[in-house]
């Protein structure tokens, strides 16, 4: 199967790199504080979701009630603890197969962006490597509404100019899949709960197979 694109908008996390290990050592340094059960099962329906909303998902099991004021200074605490075990962080961390694929989609010709829910999005691109490399970069600053809504997605086809129509997504959570074919994009599955959750296009056998379909 081939597809017909333009632009090529990629997830960040799982898709071009891997930070979940560091999302949940973030999560359960708070959760513990907080006397909150967390476990990686809990940690698995934060894929994909804004660090609010996530933060909702776990103060579910909590016995107690949280002031707005509170849980943003939660949610703060939580960002500076991911944000320094990103630190470790480096080139490394960006596999040759992404960054020889990545080159070689360039070379075709095509618009590569980015549509991540993050707001650590540019961090971790230059803790990889990668700080200069995508045509235009949507994330967490970016939005008011995290996916399954399409915001960050038509945000970042709009950065390149690109209609949804002729821009493909890859991603590895279902609701970036929900996402992408909310706002009229073809839905490419990598990895993660996207893969083989029946509303995508495409299911990637690996981040290479984009270059035997696009």
């Amino acid at each position: 199967m081939k597809f017909e694109k333009k632009a090529i908008i990629f997830d960040l996390d799982g898709v071009i790199c891997f930070t979940d290990k560091y999302h949940y050592q973030a999560w359960k340094m708070l959760a513990d504080r907080l006397g909150i059960y967390f476990d990686e099962k809990i940690n698995n329906r934060l894929r994909g979701v804004s660090r609010m909303a996530s933060l909702e998902i776990i103060l579910e099991r909590s016995t107690k009630e949280y002031t707005p004021e509170e849980k943003e200074a939660f949610a703060a605490e939580k960002n500076e603890n991911y944000r320094e075990l990103l630190k470790n962080m480096s080139p490394a961390d960006l596999s040759d197969e992404v960054k020889n694929t990545l080159d070689e989609l360039r070379r075709r010709g095509y618009k590569l962006t980015i549509g991540s829910s993050s707001k650590n999005t540019k961090f971790i691109l230059s803790r990889i490597g990668l700080s200069d490399f995508f045509d235009a970069i949507a994330d967490g600053t970016d939005i008011t509404r995290s996916k399954p809504d399409p915001e960050v997605f038509l945000i970042s086809a709009a950065k390149v100019g690109i209609d949804p129509a002729d821009c493909a997504v890859v991603e590895d959570a279902k609701a970036g899949i929900q996402a992408a074919k909310a706002g009229g994009m073809t839905a490419l599955a990598l990895f993660g709960d996207a893969a083989g959750c029946g509303l995508e296009d495409y299911d990637l056998a690996s981040f290479s197979d984009l270059l035997n379909i696009l």
